[in-house]
């Protein structure tokens, strides 16, 4: 799954709300019009499990059986059309896992048949992750050429010592060569990076910023390793670097990238987000407006407004498992209603991981609540110093922005 609304980055550590938020007004929920709608793949292999990661991915060992899963994708997708019947598909993510283990060919397959299926608008961005091994880096073109027009590199180091700590298949020569070949075909694509990484210093997450801004990326994605449960690292932490440490090399790279006098002339316009003018990633921001995305997919999550409610799904998440699920038309593991009460919460989870904030109008158009139901949590947030509201905009100040945590923990209630 790409980056999801709670995602890893920077002092954020996810908060999930268990039956408490403000509390709404009595009566029914009506949504007047559905907010904005993304299509998400899941492609759940990868070649080898990363030590740090918590997403839903598997190692391949062998042949991953590309034909099979792209026809459960499109039977998922079929099962799942009522609940999105005649609404407009502004972006594809296709997230892993390694989405570029599958071929051109199903990759083309599997865009034309979602535009039999769906209605996507013309413009639609279409994004696929991507490992820079030397093998993946030459199916670009034929990405390419199936439709996709946006690609996202997890680069997350220029180090090969970092690379290796972090179990890495990639070294730094193939990391620069998958840029140049992706360069080539797409004018619009992402590097991720990452920082705090074992024994890192600050020069060297620098150093890895300064060679990313060598190859001019539009988009840059630059995230604080974090210790996940359930992880090899959880297992056996390797030794980061101390907090404060971590928390310089979050000044350096904001200063180097958006904010500094020799800035590289970025907008910061999400935690760990940047971008140069236009170039924000269109799916992403969709997740951090509270917008709707139907996920298909091994493991994948979907989030949809109906007309009285919101509804979120995850479909099952062993590949194996999934495959046979989707034959009996029954892909989706969980399935329940987002309670009134978590609402707030769960937009000012999505909408205050941006800069600029929200338009205020946006709470209510999302949640079909009146904002007026959590004013008593904005003053007090207000007076703490952690957002500032003018001209209709609720925006996280500097200090929100640092402790995010603190101000999403406002909004769940008692």
């Amino acid at each position: 799954m790409p980056l999801t609304p709670a995602g890893k980055a920077a002092r954020i550590i996810p908060i999930i709300a268990q039956g408490r938020g403000a509390k709404p007004p009595d009566g029914k929920l009506e949504f007047r019009n559905p907010p904005p709608l993304s299509l998400y793949v899941h492609i759940p292999w990868c070649v080898k499990k990363c030590p740090y990661c918590d997403f839903n991915s598997h190692e391949a060992r062998g042949e991953i059986p590309g034909a099979d899963y792209v026809a459960a994708l499109l039977a998922d997708l079929e099962t799942a059309l009522p609940l999105v019947w005649g609404r407009k598909v502004g972006s594809i993510f296709f997230g892993g896992g390694t989405p570029s283990l599958l071929s051109g060919e199903a990759i083309d397959r599997l865009l034309t048949a979602l535009r039999t299926l769906l209605t996507i608008v013309p413009d639609a961005e279409v994004t696929l992750e991507a490992n820079p091994g030397t093998v993946e880096a030459k199916k670009f073109a034929a990405f390419r050429d199936a439709g996709v027009n946006r690609l996202s590199l997890g680069i997350q180091s220029f180090n090969p010592i970092h690379l290796r700590a972090l179990g890495r298949i990639h070294d730094d020569r193939e990391a620069r060569r998958a840029i140049e070949i992706a360069r080539s075909h797409f004018d619009n694509f992402n590097l991720d990076l990452m920082y705090g990484l074992p024994a890192q210093t600050l020069e060297q997450a620098l150093a890895d910023v300064n060679t990313a801004l060598s190859f001019s990326p539009p988009h840059l994605s630059c995230y604080q390793l974090t210790i996940e449960p359930n992880t090899a690292f959880g297992a056996a932490p390797p030794l980061l670097p101390a907090p404060d440490l971590c928390a310089d090399m979050q000044d350096a790279i904001e200063a180097r990238l958006a904010y500094g006098k020799n800035s590289a002339g970025y907008t910061h316009y999400e935690t760990s987000a940047f971008a140069l003018p236009g170039r924000q990633c269109r799916h992403n921001l969709n997740y951090w407006t509270f917008g709707d995305y139907l996920g298909i997919g091994a493991g994948a999550h979907s989030k949809l407004t109906l007309h009285d409610r919101v509804v979120r799904q995850m479909r099952w998440k062993q590949p194996k498992q999934y495959l046979a699920k989707v034959a009996e038309a029954t892909p989706i593991q969980e399935e329940f209603s987002v309670a009134t009460a978590e609402l707030p919460f769960e937009f000012m989870m999505n909408a205050l991981r941006l800069n600029q904030g929200f338009d205020a109008s946006l709470f209510e158009a999302r949640t079909a609540l009146p904002l007026i139901s959590i004013e008593s949590q904005l003053r007090q947030v207000e007076s703490d110093g952690l957002i500032a509201r003018a001209g209709g905009r609720i925006a996280p100040t500097e200090r929100g922005r640092r402790y995010l945590n603190r101000l999403l923990e406002r909004f769940l209630g008692d």
